[in-house]
């Protein structure tokens, strides 16, 4: 494609290379043959003596010919190096289409896409004649940029050059269409096309999937099938990765799609093995993925990788999921395969979720083997690891020596710092974005609105509604909760209503902040009142939900209410947990009902959770009885012995009273058992 397909003797290379060393140290000189020869190798590999053969070229004042000096310029733009390229080709007196062909395909191949434009651009007024690779090259770039206006002016440019009727062009026309997500109009120019091939049905195949267009894709699967065509590996791969991203079509055509590639051979495919493991995977058919997986001769490093997502990709990673994992990542390693920055993701992610976290620290120590710590995606889970082990300090030293800081690698940082409670250093890391010139995204600013209700700062939650309305991200529903939440814990109910009635489709959290926050403050018929039209807005109450309900019936003394509300959950299909339990108990103990608390727990099936027994014991203070309190603080003591709070509701209990040798005795018993009582702190 980029070089003249001129066929030089084939010599092998070996014997080249000795020859062209032999000439150097006898300073004897070449002719354009071995040079080439010499060049077109080092593309191939490393272009160590293809520079070589420059610098000599340069050095004995040699001429190169045309053909020397594209083979020269394909070198160096195969090898990444385009500074170097574009002075070569500028050097060129008359540089032909095959040189600024090499070009649009260097610049591609960098991702220097505005570069590969002005190339092809430059072809034109050098009033070239262009053929079907430079077409393909200048395509090729509206597809990675999605810039569909040029692809329309290129597309005029083919028809008006007579090179339409190819099937080459078709195929990069109809890919450029789909990728700038104009599938029909691709459709339209495969349906009119005067030659079509393999690839273009596979192109328009891919398409299809892409746009999750599932329906058609299948339709033209069966027509391409019944036009006599290979279904080959490329088209299965397609179709089976649609059935990875849509589990109806997945389940339905995923073991009909199996059977036809058996009866094609393409079973042991290593593409199309490692595309049905993944379907299997990722449709939850597990037993299925490790069936493959185990047939499969000949497992590459992406095989490894789609087994071992097929583990931890489901909703909750098991214990055995996990296990099955780190066995897979102990068999990359004994077969010598190198691990990707994918394999060493799924890793970190597996050991997070199930917090293993001495196996996760000897993953992170293989990321610094093979020099990968550098990564951005590794060190966002890399952060998460140190973060759910509580040493955000380790978790900072690898955020700092990440040198690419994309905006999910400060969100991890910062909620890492958020979730340990660490609410200052999580602001410090906000405002350093900020002035780095970074811009915060939904994610960063629901942390950040959760750090300031925490900290109950009102007015720095305030400014931090205002960055919020100023960028344009108030109309996310988990700034709007977070908003919501902040306002609340601050005191302000009216400024959390007012966020609250501006969101638009409130969902189920937005309706549970609302009524744990009016609860909190005592406000407990207006939490009533939002639970009730809760309901008449069709949204299911979650367990928090009727958390928040019980607790306002707790604190504004509606007993009776409230126990309705606790029989009724199931009819919503919640099961009550013992957070539940301890706020039907409080209930009951805020009325002075201490003898049907007390009854409530025994029968309760919770009675061996001292979180229970303190919840009686501290209304037993408020109600001066002893009796229940000495109960009460016998089991949570027994319970939990190590627990100041138990020992302390006694001994004030017995104060109290006046029961002094009593509570005398309790003291001691706190003393004896070394039991210390954290010391109060507040921001004030």
């Amino acid at each position: 494609m980029l070089v003249e397909r001129t066929k030089l003797p084939d010599i092998p290379k070996v014997l080249i290379l000795n020859q062209f060393y032999r000439r150097c140290y006898f300073h004897q000189s070449f002719d354009s043959v071995t040079y080439t020869k010499i060049v077109q190798h080092s593309t191939k590999s490393a272009c160590l003596h293809g520079k070589l053969a420059h610098t000599h070229i340069i050095k004995s004042a040699f001429r190169p010919c045309l053909f020397l000096l594209n083979n020269l310029l394909n070198m160096y733009c195969k090898a990444g190096e385009m500074n170097v390229a574009h002075r070569l080709f500028d050097k060129m007196s008359r540089p032909n289409l095959i040189s600024y062909n090499a070009l649009i395909s260097g610049y591609t191949q960098m991702g220097a896409f505005e570069k590969a434009i002005e190339v092809f651009i430059d072809a034109r007024k050098a009033c070239l004649k262009l053929d079907k690779f430079t077409y393909a090259g200048a395509l090729n770039v509206c597809a990675q940029t999605g810039n569909l206006k040029l692809g329309k002016i290129i597309h005029g440019l083919i028809v008006v050059s007579g090179l339409i009727a190819k099937a080459f062009l078709t195929n990069s026309l109809i890919s450029m269409y789909c990728k700038c997500e104009c599938v029909n109009q691709a459709r339209f120019l495969f349906e009119n096309a005067k030659e079509l091939d393999e690839i273009s049905w596979n192109s328009l195949i891919a398409g299809y999937v892409c746009m999750n267009k599932e329906e058609e894709m299948l339709k033209l699967l069966i027509n391409m099938h019944r036009n006599g065509l290979n279904l080959n590996f490329y088209t299965m791969g397609s179709v089976l990765k649609a059935c990875c991203t849509n589990i109806d079509i997945g389940r339905m055509c995923g073991e009909m799609l199996h059977g036809c590639i058996i009866k094609l051979g393409l079973d042991v495919d290593i593409v199309v093995g490692t595309a049905l493991l993944d379907m299997y995977g990722k449709n939850g058919e597990l037993n299925s993925a490790v069936k493959i997986f185990k047939i499969m001769p000949n497992r590459n490093i992406v095989m490894y990788n789609a087994m071992i997502s097929g583990f931890t990709e489901t909703e909750s990673i098991s214990k055995e999921c996990a296990t099955e994992a780190c066995s897979l990542f102990c068999e990359i390693q004994r077969q010598g395969l190198k691990p990707s920055k994918f394999t060493f993701s799924s890793m970190l992610k597996t050991c997070n979720a199930v917090e293993d976290f001495v196996y996760g620290k000897q993953i992170h120590a293989q990321i610094c083997k093979y020099n990968l710590q550098s990564d951005e995606f590794i060190a966002s889970a890399l952060i998460e690891l140190y973060s759910l082990m509580g040493s955000t300090d380790d978790g900072l030293k690898c955020f700092s020596s990440t040198p690419k800081k994309d905006i999910v690698l400060w969100t991890s940082m910062i909620a890492g710092h958020v979730q340990n409670g660490q609410f200052e250093s999580a602001l410090n890391l906000f405002y350093e974005l900020l002035a780095s010139g970074g811009r915060p995204d939904e994610f960063i600013l629901s942390n950040m609105l959760s750090a300031c209700a925490d900290l109950a700062t009102a007015r720095l939650g305030g400014q931090l509604h205002g960055h919020v309305i100023k960028s344009g991200l108030g109309k996310f529903i988990i700034v709007q909760n977070s908003q919501i939440c902040m306002y609340a814990k601050c005191g302000d109910i009216d400024s959390a209503e007012l966020t609250f009635h501006e969101t638009e489709n409130p969902d189920v959290v937005s309706w549970s902040v609302m009524i744990c926050g009016c609860a909190q403050h005592g406000y407990a018929r207006h939490a009533l009142n939002f639970f009730g039209l809760m309901r008449e807005h069709g949204v299911a109450p979650s367990h928090i939900t009727f958390t928040g309900v019980l607790s306002a019936c707790s604190y504004g003394g509606l007993v009776e209410e409230g126990l309705h509300y606790f029989e009724s959950m199931k009819d919503y299909g919640v099961e009550p947990n013992v957070e539940h339990y301890c706020c039907v108990v409080d209930l009951f103990a805020r009325a002075g009902r201490l003898a049907e608390a007390e009854n409530f727990i025994l029968t309760s099936g919770f009675q061996d959770n001292p979180v229970m027994w303190r919840a009686l014991l501290s209304a037993c203070r408020v109600y001066k009885n002893t009796a229940t309190g000495k109960r009460a603080a016998r089991k949570a003591i027994e319970l939990e012995p190590q627990e100041a709070a138990s020992y302390v509701l006694l001994y004030n209990i017995c104060t109290d009273a006046g029961v002094e040798p009593l509570a005398a005795s309790v003291r001691e018993l706190i003393q004896q058992r070394g039991i210390k009582k954290e010391p109060g702190m507040s921001w004030i």
